[in-house]
């Protein structure tokens, strides 16, 4: 019995859905207050986040009449549910390294993916013209970044295999013992998956599916009330998981005790500096551009950093 309120606990929380959405919600914070301060305003007050979620919730929900009304409903609670899970299992990672399976990473590669589907899913489902620009390209650059991410990942896990050569390089676990982005096929393997992150998060230069000066919103532009809220905290949370992911996979992790942790946080606000940076000194790119970009650049890079990881592995040469 105490076995399951131990693992309800982890769940509901700490930490998972109490402590992860906080953080999000402060990350969300940070985001905006920090672009402020970039543009020369004051920016919002520390608890505007939480004014926000708030006020959605209270505001009444509208379902398109043409519209899948199951579909638009339900795809913010499954994009919000695997965003959460996914951090729920990252931090339980980093604090009981003991506790993942082998295979983890596979897992949580998958999870990455479900949020941008189900957001494909709900705007798709609203049968409005508006939202389906924003899902066309959001499908578009789904497919643009998705091979360079996963190709950043495989560095991770071909490192590893080198670095523990006991199978256990599909685990969470052992890839944070480690901290690939020391090796020059890590650190550009590392910049590769930033960059997709800054996509995944729709964060500019990548904001091109919901671009609130082409198409108002794009593919959130029929969502409101308690629907929207979803998609808003699920925004937040993702703010958490996805540089947490960075930070398991590349940066070592949180490693052990008090000075472990607080290195941890730090990898983690460097990460979340880096995409606040890269927010606010691009302009918005074309589809067609983004595509290019990760397709060519970003993949080409991948592609190079998966080499230089397998080279180094068959010659033992760890810095490659």
């Amino acid at each position: 019995m105490s076995e399951v309120v131990q693992n309800l606990f982890w769940i509901l929380v700490f930490p998972g859905f109490l402590f992860t959405v906080g953080l999000g919600l402060l990350a969300s914070w940070i985001v905006r207050k920090v672009s402020a301060l970039v543009q020369h305003r004051v920016g919002p007050p520390m608890l505007q986040p939480v004014y926000d979620v708030i006020k959605l919730l209270g505001k009444e929900t509208l379902i398109p009449e043409a519209g899948q009304r199951a579909t638009f409903m339900f795809s913010p609670l499954i994009g919000f549910s695997a965003v959460l899970l996914l951090s729920t299992m990252l931090w339980r990672i980093s604090f009981v390294p003991a506790s993942p399976f082998v295979g983890d990473i596979i897992v949580a590669i998958y999870l990455m993916v479900i949020p941008s589907l189900a957001l494909i899913l709900g705007s798709s489902a609203s049968a409005s013209p508006q939202a389906s620009m924003g899902t066309a390209r959001e499908m578009k650059l789904v497919v643009a970044y998705e091979l360079p991410l996963v190709l950043a990942f495989l560095v991770v896990i071909i490192k590893t295999a080198g670095a523990v050569g006991d199978g256990r390089q599909l685990s969470l676990a052992a890839i944070a013992e480690h901290a690939p982005v020391l090796s020059i096929s890590g650190m550009i393997a590392f910049l590769s998956a930033l960059l997709c992150v800054q996509a995944k998060l729709g964060f500019v230069p990548f904001d091109i599916a919901e671009a609130e000066t082409e198409l108002a919103s794009g593919v959130l532009i029929e969502y409101s009330g308690a629907l929207l809220a979803m998609w808003t905290l699920m925004q937040g949370v993702m703010l958490v998981a996805l540089p947490l992911f960075l930070v398991v996979a590349f940066l070592g992790g949180f490693g052990s005790g008090a000075w472990g942790i607080l290195a941890g946080a730090g990898k983690y606000v460097l990460v979340l500096v880096l995409i606040i940076l890269i927010k606010n000194t691009n302009p918005r790119v074309r589809i067609d551009q983004a595509m290019r970009f990760f397709w060519f650049w970003c993949g080409t890079a991948a592609v190079v950093a998966v080499a230089l990881a397998i080279l180094g592995n068959l010659f033992s040469i760890g810095w490659l």
